[in-house]
C-alpha cells in the first residue's frame, strides 16, 4: 500500500534509537535529581541565618584564664565576652569579666559587668565585692564601702572581699580607718593565704603604714603568682621608690608599660622618679609620653608643665600650666581637666607655684602675683607652697626693679625700658616628692 503525498510508507526503515542521547539524558536528569537532594538543601538561603556548631561557653573560660595568667587583658576580656554571649545567664561570667576589667584599668565598664551580674542575682557576694572594688577606682569611696561590706554581709567568708576592702579603706583617706583594714588584710590571709589578691591587699595596707620593706615582699609573692599584672610592677615600683631604690623603680614601672603601653600611669610615675634624681631630660621625655596616653588629664598636663619648667623651657611651663589652672583646650582641641587648689594636696601645689614661677621668670607678674596670693590665702600651712610663694614674689619685685614701671610721657605715651636678661635667673623650684 502506498499513500501518495505521504511521508509515510510501510516499506520504510525504523530509525536505530540514539543510546548516547538518551544515556546523557538520564544522567542529567539523576543529577538533577541529586542536586535536589543533596545540594540545595545544604546551601544558606538568603535572610536565614547559617547554622554553625556553637562552642562551648566553658572553652572560652579556659582561653579567658590563660590569656589573663599571659598578662594579657584585653584580649582575655574579649574571650569572656563571647562565653557571656554564649550562656549569658552565668552570673559568674560578669563576674570574671568585671574581675579583669579592673585590672585591666576600665573601671567604669568593670561597675557595669558587676551590675549586670547582680541583675541575675541580687544576692552575689562577690558580684557586690568587685563593683565596690570597681567604684573606689573611680574615687566613689562613700558607695564603695557600702557595696564592700553588703558583700561581706551575704559571705562572711569571702576572702576577696576582704581584700578590696583594704584598698577601700586605705583609699579613704581616714587614718581611723587603718586599723580596720589592717584587721580585713589579715581576714583575707586568714581565708586565701596564697591567692593574688590577699598579697597584693597586704602589701597596700603595709606600704599605707610604711613598712615598705615588707610590702615589697608582698608584692614580689603576688608577683610569683602571676608576673604578667601591669598593677602589680607599678606597686612595686612605688614601694622601691619610697625606699629610695631608683633604678628598681625604673625597671618595674618599665615592666608595666610593657605590659600596658597605653597606660600613662609607668611613664608618669617614671618621670617623677627621674626627676627626684635630678635627671629632667629624661624626665620631659617620659612626661611627654604620659600626656600622648591621656592628653586631657590635668594630672599629666601638671606634670609635664613642672617638667618643661625644670629643663627651663618656660613659656612652655606657662603654656601647659595654665591649661591644668585655668582649663581651656589641648592642641587636639579637647577640654582639658581643670584642678583647683586645696589644702592637703602637695601634687596640685606644685602646679601652682611652678605656674607662677614661670610667669615670674617672663615679667608676667600681674598674674603671677594673683597665683602668689592664691597660695598665700588658701594653703597657708604647705610650708614649700608658702616658700616658692615668697619667691615669686620676690622676683617680681627684682623685675620692678630691673625693668621700671613704664613712665607717662607729656604727650600720654609709655616710655619703657628693656628687661635686663639677668632677670631671668635664679633658682629652680624646690622638687617635690
Amino acid at each position: 500500500m502506498y499513500l501518495k503525498g505521504s511521508k509515510w510508507s510501510m516499506n520504510r526503515r525504523r530509525t536505530r534509537p540514539n543510546w548516547f542521547r538518551i544515556i546523557l539524558l538520564s544522567l542529567l536528569v539523576l543529577g538533577g535529581a541529586y542536586m535536589d537532594r543533596f545540594i540545595i538543601p545544604a546551601q544558606p538561603q538568603f535572610g536565614v541565618p547559617t547554622p554553625t556548631a556553637t562552642r562551648a561557653p566553658e572553652s572560652f573560660i579556659t582561653e579567658a584564664e590563660e590569656l589573663f595568667k599571659q598578662g594579657k587583658l584585653l584580649q582575655s576580656i574579649e574571650a569572656y565576652k563571647q562565653a557571656i554571649a554564649v550562656s549569658p545567664e552565668n552570673a559568674s561570667y560578669y563576674i570574671s569579666l568585671a574581675r579583669t576589667q579592673v585590672f585591666a584599668g576600665q573601671y567604669l565598664d568593670a561597675q557595669t559587668s558587676a551590675e549586670d551580674a547582680l541583675l541575675l542575682n541580687p544576692d552575689n557576694s562577690m558580684a557586690h565585692a568587685v563593683r565596690a572594688w570597681a567604684l573606689d577606682f573611680q574615687e566613689n569611696n562613700l558607695e564603695a564601702q557600702d557595696a564592700i561590706k553588703r558583700a561581706i554581709e551575704l559571705d562572711p567568708q569571702n576572702p576577696l572581699a576582704y581584700a578590696y576592702y583594704v584598698e577601700i579603706l586605705v583609699d579613704s583617706g581616714a587614718f581611723e580607718d587603718l586599723d580596720t583594714a589592717v584587721e580585713a588584710s589579715r581576714k583575707a590571709q586568714a581565708l586565701a593565704p596564697d591567692t593574688l589578691e590577699t598579697h597584693r591587699a597586704r602589701g597596700i595596707i603595709l606600704e599605707a603604714t610604711q613598712n615598705y620593706e615588707e610590702a615589697v615582699r608582698e608584692f614580689e609573692a603576688a608577683i610569683t603568682i602571676n608576673g604578667n599584672i601591669p598593677d602589680l610592677h607599678l606597686r612595686l615600683g612605688l614601694n622601691y621608690l619610697n625606699l629610695g631604690i631608683s633604678d628598681q623603680a625604673v625597671l618595674e614601672f618599665t615592666r608595666a608599660n610593657a605590659l600596658n603601653p597605653s597606660d600613662p600611669l609607668p611613664d608618669y610615675y617614671t618621670s617623677r622618679t627621674y626627676a627626684g634624681i635630678g635627671e629632667f631630660a629624661k624626665a620631659l621625655q617620659f612626661a611627654e609620653q604620659a600626656v600622648t596616653n591621656d592628653p586631657v588629664n590635668a594630672r599629666y598636663r601638671g606634670n609635664l608643665g613642672v617638667m618643661y619648667y625644670r629643663n627651663l623651657y618656660w613659656p612652655e611651663a606657662v603654656e601647659e600650666l595654665g591649661l591644668v589652672i585655668n582649663g581651656g583646650l589641648n592642641d587636639k582641641g579637647q577640654q582639658v581637666e581643670v584642678v583647683n587648689l586645696v589644702p592637703g594636696n602637695s601634687r596640685i601645689a606644685e602646679y601652682y607655684f611652678t605656674y607662677g614661677l614661670a610667669l615670674a621668670r617672663l615679667n608676667q607678674c600681674g598674674d603671677a602675683l594673683q597665683i602668689a596670693q592664691m597660695i598665700l590665702s588658701r594653703i597657708p600651712a604647705d610650708e614649700l607652697a608658702v616658700d616658692n610663694a615668697n619667691e615669686i614674689i620676690n622676683r617680681c619685685q627684682q623685675n620692678l626693679v630691673e625693668t621700671p614701671i613704664p613712665l607717662q610721657t607729656p604727650t600720654g605715651t609709655e616710655s619703657v625700658l628693656t628687661q635686663s636678661p639677668d632677670a631671668l635667673s635664679g633658682e629652680t623650684p624646690t622638687p617635690t616628692p
